[in-house]
């Protein structure tokens, strides 16, 4: 795992491509030797109706939150949440330079007592991949 979750407000469809926004933040995930990359699941949802600062309607907002079992070092989910914020940052720069845009990153842990899990997707992926 992780899941990352990524809301962002509907207006930036036409500013930025949000798929390659998502492969952008799932390739840093795995370049950070964190996650297993089998295990590394991102999506994203449209908020149709948001409300930012003063209301003008070009605001926008990117809020990528990333859930993950425990058992890593607060050193490795500080490392990964510097690459990951940054690989997101690098993506938005010019629309951050040209337009009213906050981006911002949680990563929090999952208690794996509470949190089952299964899956066959490992026999599904390349042998690079099941890790």
């Amino acid at each position: 795992m992780p899941h990352i979750s990524i809301e962002y407000s509907r207006n930036l469809e036409a500013r930025l491509d949000m798929p390659g926004f998502l492969r952008v933040v799932r390739d840093a995930a795995v370049q950070t030797g964190v996650f297993p990359p089998a295990g590394i699941r991102v999506r994203a949802f449209a908020a149709d109706h948001v409300l930012i600062a003063d209301g003008q309607s070009d605001h926008a907002f990117i809020d990528i939150g990333i859930r993950l079992r425990g058992g890593r070092s607060p050193e490795d989910k500080a490392r990964a949440t510097a690459a990951v914020f940054a690989a997101a940052e690098a993506f938005c720069a010019d629309d951050l330079a040209a337009n009213s845009l906050m981006l911002s990153l949680e990563m929090r842990d999952i208690d794996p007592a509470l949190s089952p899990k299964t899956s066959s997707i490992r026999r599904f992926l390349p042998g690079d991949m099941q890790a």
